[in-house]
Order: C-alpha cells, then sequence, then structure tokens
C-alpha cells in the first residue's frame, strides 16, 4: 500500500475523456475543495440516521470519519469510497432501542459490523461470485425494497407533529431535485431539509437552548454496546443490505474509473465490516460505502483517494463540536417528516431499481412469488414470537426471501417447470 499521490496532468485540469485515478490527485487546494465537497454530499443522509434514531449525531460523525478512513488503509489506498450512517439500520435500531435502549442497538450494530467481516474474510478467499447465487438481484431487491417500506409508519408519525412544515420539506426535495443541476440537484435531500428548517426556525418550532449551552470543542459521547439475544435477528438483513451495496458501489467505481477492483472486493466488505464494529464499540450508526459520493465522483471525474482522505478529515474535525451536534439535534419533527416521507420512499423504489436494472422476469411465478410475499410481510410488520426471541417484518421478510426462492428455483428444476428466460 502506498499513501503517495502522483499528480495528474499539471494538476489543475482534467482534460476530456479523462479521470483522476485513485492514486493521482490535483493539486493539493483542488483536492482539499473535492474533499469538502465530499463532505457536503455524505452529510444529509449521515446526520439523518442518528437524527431519526435517536443517536449522538457527533459519535456518529467521528466514528463516520474513523471508519473512513481504516476502509482506505484496507483496501490498500486503492478504493476510493466514503463511509456515512446506512440507513438499513434504521428500523433494526428502533426496535432494539425499544426493547432494551441504546446500548442495545449499539450491541446489534457491534454484531452486524463482525457479521459483515466474515463475510469480507470468506469474499477474499472464495471470490464474490457465490454472492449472486445465494442472493440473485430479485432477492436483493426485495430485501432492500421491503426495509424502506416497513419504515412507512415511522415517516407518518413525524410527519403528523406539524404537516405544515413536513409537506414545505418535502416539496422543498422535491423541487430542487429537478430545479438544479450537477451538485446541487444531487443534494436535494440536504437542502430540502435546510429548507425546512429555516421555515421551522421562523414558525417558532425549534430550541436553541441546548446549542448556546454546549461546549465548542470536546469528546463525542460514546455508549457501550449491550447484547440482547431478542433483537440481534433483526440485524440480520442488514448484513445483507450492506453486502449488496458495497459489491455494487465497488462495481460501479470499477466501470468509471476503467480499473479491475474484483480483487479487493473481500477487503471492501472486511473494511466496512470493521468501521461498524468499531461504531459498535462506541454507540455510533452502522456504516456503508455512500452512493451519495460516488455522484460526485461521477460528476468531477475525480477519483482520488487523497480527497476523501480529506474527507475523513473534515469530518472528524467537525465531530470534536458537541455544539455542532446539538445543531444537528434541533432538527424538528416535521423537518424529519417531511424528508423521510421520500427518502423511505426512495429506499423502496431503489429495491425495485435492482431489478430493473438485472432485468428480472416478473413471468416466472419463482420470481413473483420471491418478490411478493416478502414485501406484505415486510409493510404490515408481521411478527413472529419463537420462545425469547421475536422477529419483525424485516427479519421474516428477508428470510422468506431466500427460502421461497431457493425451495421454489430447486423445485421448479426438479419439475422441469422453470421458466426459460430469454
Amino acid at each position: 500500500m502506498r499513501l503517495g499521490w502522483t499528480t495528474h496532468g499539471d494538476g489543475a485540469h482534467v482534460a476530456p475523456g479523462e479521470v483522476v485515478a485513485p492514486g493521482e490527485r490535483l493539486t493539493w487546494p483542488r483536492t482539499i475543495g473535492i474533499g469538502l465537497q465530499h463532505i457536503v454530499a455524505m452529510f444529509g443522509a449521515t446526520f439523518l440516521v442518528p437524527i431519526l434514531t435517536g443517536f449522538p449525531p457527533s459519535t456518529t460523525l467521528f466514528f463516520s470519519a474513523i471508519g473512513t478512513a481504516a476502509f482506505l488503509l484496507i483496501t490498500g489506498n486503492r478504493l476510493p469510497s466514503y463511509l456515512g450512517s446506512s440507513f438499513a439500520f434504521l428500523a433494526p435500531i428502533g426496535a432494539a432501542t425499544a426493547a432494551g435502549g441504546q446500548s442495545v442497538a449499539v450491541g446489534g450494530i457491534l454484531i452486524t459490523g463482525v457479521a459483515l467481516m466474515a463475510v469480507g474474510v470468506v469474499v477474499h478467499l472464495a471470490g464474490a461470485r457465490w454472492i449472486d447465487a445465494v442472493m440473485p438481484p430479485v432477492v436483493t431487491g426485495v430485501i432492500v425494497a421491503l426495509i424502506g417500506l416497513n419504515l412507512a409508519p415511522a415517516a407518518w408519525n413525524n410527519f403528523q407533529v406539524s404537516p405544515v412544515t413536513a409537506v414545505v420539506t418535502l416539496a422543498a426535495v422535491i423541487l430542487i431535485s429537478v430545479l438544479f443541476k450537477g451538485i446541487l440537484g444531487r443534494l436535494s435531500i440536504l437542502l430540502g431539509v435546510l429548507v425546512g428548517y429555516a421555515f421551522a426556525v421562523v414558525r417558532g418550532e425549534v430550541d436553541f437552548t441546548a446549542v448556546r449551552e454546549a461546549a465548542w470543542f470536546g469528546l463525542p459521547q460514546f455508549t457501550a454496546p449491550s447484547f440482547d439475544l431478542s433483537v440481534l435477528g433483526l440485524f440480520l438483513p442488514v448484513v445483507l443490505v450492506l453486502v449488496a451495496e458495497n459489491v455494487g458501489h465497488v462495481k460501479s467505481v470499477a466501470a468509471m474509473t476503467g480499473q479491475d477492483f474484483d480483487d479487493v472486493t473481500g477487503r471492501a466488505l472486511f473494511a466496512d465490516g470493521v468501521a461498524t464494529t468499531l461504531a459498535g464499540v462506541g454507540g455510533g450508526s452502522g456504516t456503508t460505502t455512500y452512493a451519495e459520493n460516488i455522484g460526485v465522483m461521477a460528476a468531477t471525474r475525480v477519483y482520488s483517494t487523497a480527497a476523501y482522505w480529506v474527507a475523513a478529515a473534515g469530518a472528524l474535525v467537525l465531530s470534536l463540536s458537541p455544539k455542532f451536534g446539538e445543531l444537528i439535534n434541533t432538527v424538528p419533527a416535521g423537518v424529519l417528516g417531511g424528508v423521510t416521507t421520500m427518502l423511505y420512499g426512495m429506499i423502496g423504489v431503489l429495491g425495485a431499481r435492482i431489478w430493473v436494472q438485472n432485468r428480472v422476469d416478473f413471468s416466472d411465478p419463482v420470481n413473483l412469488t420471491t418478490a411478493a410475499v416478502p414485501l406484505v410481510i415486510g409493510i404490515a410488520d408481521y411478527t413472529w414470537m419463537a420462545g425469547g426471541l421475536s422477529f419483525g417484518g424485516i427479519a421474516l421478510g428477508t428470510a422468506a426471501a431466500l427460502a421461497i426462492y431457493h425451495v421454489m428455483r430447486g423445485v421448479s428444476r426438479w419439475r422441469g417447470t422453470a421458466v426459460t428466460t430469454r
């Protein structure tokens, strides 16, 4: 691994058709500027998770920065990526917190990280092909979709606290996404939250008392994990989603840079597992590689890992300001209700996007049933009690997707009723 970078061209320009490779950089002022842009890109999504779950925002940002640095080191400084809060953790964190408090939720995050590290080791040793065999696109899509749609009631609970503010926030997110091009359009969620927040301030819905009383500098609030077997099963589907996200992002960066990253896929999964485990040790939100930052790379054509080191350093500095963390905590429920109405729906639609991109054939009863049954289980939030263990809609929906697909596919091949796709 080398932490040094060669300068791309004159360090000031990227010619048409060229890209700045991961091992290259522009001049340091330009690199720092792009790194700060990566902070802006991850900001809205990364902070929404602790705001929605009640986790300390500064702690989440702290472990996001540490996790990104660990990711870059473990992948040999070859794979540009920012590790921010994963929305896949929202439902299990909510259920675990309700059952046993924040420390139990943190314990679930830690176990998820350890499990993802194990998957990374297997992929590194055996290759990534087995992932497609166990989790074909129809299964991956339904897991992602049911996680988003399972959260719909949570969006409504916040929305109805202040419907006017929620509508303004939602309208801002929608309009910004089509009014602006480039990075501003991609930051519609963050900018929509800012518009809704400003509207809430005018309406007197924001209390700045805690912000005024907080110190400018200080360590984040850390929470030690504890473990409850009754809720750990809720976190298993998250591992599958993180695997799908990581592999997809590795493939995306490979396609955009023209480089082959297959040999670091296992290390990328392991690194995300390390970052999530570290977050679980100290009370941060679980992490994932961020599509928002991949969007920044696509827009700038700068894939330099140097920019991500800048982003990690900047995030670390921000995390050491309790006043900044308290400011994030002042976002009112109405704003959250508006933005999550869009956000949770987007997560659901991302599952459908996986089906479309992979041309999943729903004339095949195996694919149709694999998608149909788990979605109802997840949306209705079916619950099953087994002894002292409780399994909710996401866990049951994920188990149903895997079981239905593999059982039906096996029986259809045995009976010769499998649909032949063209």
